[in-house]
C-alpha cells in the first residue's frame, strides 16, 4: 500500500480556515467595493434624498360672519301704485271784449268816397274785396295751423308812396271782413302823422294806439271805439308824437298788440300804416304782423319804388301785392254784373 502522507499546510493554518471566495476577495480587495452592512453611505443618502418641504403654517382661525336672520314675513296687502297726477290744464285766456260805445257810421259819406256800403247792393267793388278778404282769411287760418300765434290775426296795409290808395283799401277790406258771420275786425289807424280813418267813417276822435304805447296806465282795449256796423271796431291813432317809431320799437308794443286779440281767435286786426318809403312806422309794425299787403297803384307806382318798399317790410314773412285803380282787365272780366243780370 502506498504510503500516503499528509500534505503539509501552509503557515497560519492554525487560523480559521477561509473560503476561496473570501481569500479571492482579500487578495483582490473586493471588500472595499462591498457596501457595509447598514445600506447606502451617508453622503450618497444625502444626495439621493429630495429636499424636505417647509411645513405649512397652521390655518388661522377665520371668524365666520353669521348669516342675517330672515326677515319675518308680514302678511300685509301691498297698496296699488297711485297713478301719476295729470298736469293741470292751462286756463284759457279771458277774451278781451271791447265795450266802446257804438258810433253811427255815415253810409252816404261812404258812398261818396267810393267805399263799400254795408247793407247796400252788391257791386263790382264789393265782389273784388270779397275775393281779397277770402285770400287774407285763408292765409290767416294757415298761419294759425303753423302756430304763428297772435301774428296770424294781424294784417298790415301799406304802400310805397302817399296817394296810392292804402287807406281806401284798408277801409274796404275791413268793411268786407265785418260782414263775415264768424269773424270780427278791428281797424287800427296806425298812420300817426296823418290819421284819416275816423274822418272817413265820420267818427269822433279820442285816445288811441300811441297813447297806450306812451302811457303804461292806459289799457288799449279801453281806447277801441264801437260802430253801428256789426263786427266792425276802430282804434284811433291817438296823440301825435315825434317819436312814434321809437315807441313802436319798444318792448311794450308786443304786449299792447297782444291785448287786442287776447282770447279772441276770430278777430282780425288791420293796420292802416304810413307809406313805407315816407315814414318808418310801417317797417316797425311789419315785425308784429303775419301778413302785409302792399298797395300798388296801376298808373303811378314804379318798379324800383315797389322793390324798395318790399325790402323795408321784409320783417313780415308774407308780403302780397294788391293792384289798385286798374282801368282794364286782361281777361275782360268784370265783377258785380252777374247780380244785376236778368234773363
Amino acid at each position: 500500500m502506498t504510503d500516503q502522507s499528509k500534505i503539509p499546510m501552509p503557515e497560519g493554518s492554525e487560523k480559521r480556515s477561509e473560503s476561496l471566495l473570501e481569500r479571492a476577495a482579500g487578495r483582490f480587495d473586493f471588500r472595499s467595493a462591498i457596501a457595509k452592512p447598514g445600506g447606502v453611505p451617508a453622503e450618497a443618502r444625502a444626495k439621493a434624498q429630495p429636499p424636505r418641504e417647509a411645513p405649512a403654517p397652521p390655518p388661522r382661525a377665520v371668524a365666520e360672519t353669521p348669516a342675517p336672520a330672515p326677515a319675518p314675513i308680514v302678511n300685509e296687502e301691498v297698496p296699488p301704485a297711485r297713478p301719476a297726477p295729470e298736469p293741470a290744464p292751462v286756463p284759457a285766456p279771458i277774451p278781451v271784449v271791447f265795450h266802446g260805445k257804438p258810433h253811427p257810421v255815415d253810409r252816404e259819406h261812404l258812398r261818396e268816397q267810393g267805399l263799400i256800403v254795408p247793407e247796400g247792393a252788391v257791386t263790382g267793388l264789393l265782389e273784388e274785396f270779397r275775393i281779397v278778404k277770402r285770400q287774407i282769411l285763408v292765409q290767416a287760418a294757415d298761419l294759425r295751423r303753423q302756430k304763428a300765434g297772435p301774428m296770424a290775426q294781424r294784417v298790415l296795409i301799406s304802400s310805397p308812396h302817399p296817394g296810392e290808395g292804402k287807406t281806401y283799401c284798408a277801409l274796404n277790406l275791413a268793411l268786407s271782413i265785418a260782414a263775415e258771420k264768424e269773424s270780427e275786425v278791428l281797424l287800427v289807424d296806425a298812420d300817426f302823422a296823418k290819421p284819416s280813418i275816423l274822418s272817413a267813417l265820420g267818427m269822433p276822435g279820442g285816445p288811441g294806439l300811441m297813447d297806450a304805447l306812451m302811457d303804461e296806465s292806459i289799457d288799449v282795449a279801453d281806447c277801441v271805439l264801437g260802430t253801428d256796423i256789426p263786427g266792425l271796431w276802430v282804434l284811433p291813432a291817438g296823440d301825435t308824437s315825434n317819436h312814434d317809431s321809437e315807441y313802436l320799437s319798444s318792448s311794450r308794443t308786443a304786449r299792447v298788440l297782444e291785448r287786442l286779440t287776447e282770447g279772441t281767435p276770430q278777430r282780425i286786426v288791420i293796420f292802416d300804416s304810413p307809406p313805407a318809403l315816407a315814414a318808418s312806422p310801417a317797417a316797425e309794425l311789419a315785425k308784429y304782423v303775419g301778413q302785409t299787403v302792399v298797395i300798388v297803384r296801376a298808373d303811378s307806382t314804379g318798379q324800383g319804388s315797389l322793390e324798395d318798399a318790399i325790402s323795408l317790410l321784409n320783417a313780415c314773412p308774407n308780403v302780397q301785392l294788391l293792384l289798385n285803380a286798374a282801368q282794364f282787365s286782361p281777361t275782360g272780366r268784370r265783377f258785380g254784373t252777374y247780380y244785376g243780370y236778368k234773363g
